[in-house]
């Protein structure tokens, strides 16, 4: 099992993490990461884009002329899609553009998104987050410290959370603190650096271990009544 270092804010070594193979053994999937961030990106549209339908543009409902007799074609209405200044046909409408996406695809998502981290060398594990005071100079300090980059991303988990670490980060330039909990891999591909807390690392290597589990089980079972 791969080994990865666990440093304070200011740098220095105070232990290491131990990677598990069932989770981290396997391959970067690139296919994968690309079809969790398509479906991030679809659930984010508004789906806001609208035309007028032809009851919805302005003028009068009124038959113009009469149907025969005057040698001119046809009409019910000024509001016709065939007129300029009618309605639309089969125009946009307000959508929403999200879809299911399955946890297992997600799960595996993640856990590509993290292993292409490591491997890039843009991924630190701390021991923790704590700080003296919640001042931006101080965080923006060790994030300096730990050549965290331009844009980083900051993992902690939910039940270590405190003030101190939101109100310290929230000011910082191509910062974003998210929970262990929410953590995506479209935010782990957005941002150059990704810091984790130690905790937070925990918990989401403990998740990916019950999916891979799980995994396997369902395909030993397929397996079995085959």
């Amino acid at each position: 099992m791969a080994n990865i270092n666990v440093v304070n804010l200011g740098g220095t070594k105070v232990g290491e993490f131990e990677l598990l193979d069932e989770v981290f053994a396997a391959g970067i999937n690139d296919a994968l990461l690309w079809e969790a961030v398509k479906h991030y990106r679809a659930a984010m549209r508004q789906g806001t884009a609208a035309t007028k339908v032809r009851k919805n543009v302005s003028g009068a409902g009124k038959k113009l002329w009469k149907q025969k007799g005057t040698g001119r074609a046809r009409v019910g209405s000024i509001r016709t899609p065939l007129w300029r200044g009618g309605g639309t046909v089969h125009g946009p409408q307000p959508r929403s553009y999200d879809y299911q996406f399955p946890k297992k695809k997600l799960m595996g998502a993640l856990r590509s998104a993290i292993a292409a981290k490591i491997a890039d060398g843009k991924f630190t594990l701390v021991d923790s987050f704590d700080v003296a005071e919640g001042k931006t100079r101080l965080y923006a300090k060790a994030l300096k410290t730990l050549d965290a980059g331009k844009t980083t991303l900051l993992v902690e988990s939910s039940r270590k959370l405190d003030e101190k670490l939101y109100l310290g980060s929230r000011n910082l330039q191509g910062v974003e603190l998210v929970l262990s909990s929410e953590v995506h891999p479209y935010d782990l591909l957005r941002y150059e650096h990704a810091i984790f807390s130690t905790d937070a690392f925990e918990a989401i290597q403990e998740t990916l271990k019950k999916a891979v589990s799980k995994r396997q089980h369902a395909a030993t079972a397929a397996q079995e009544v085959a």
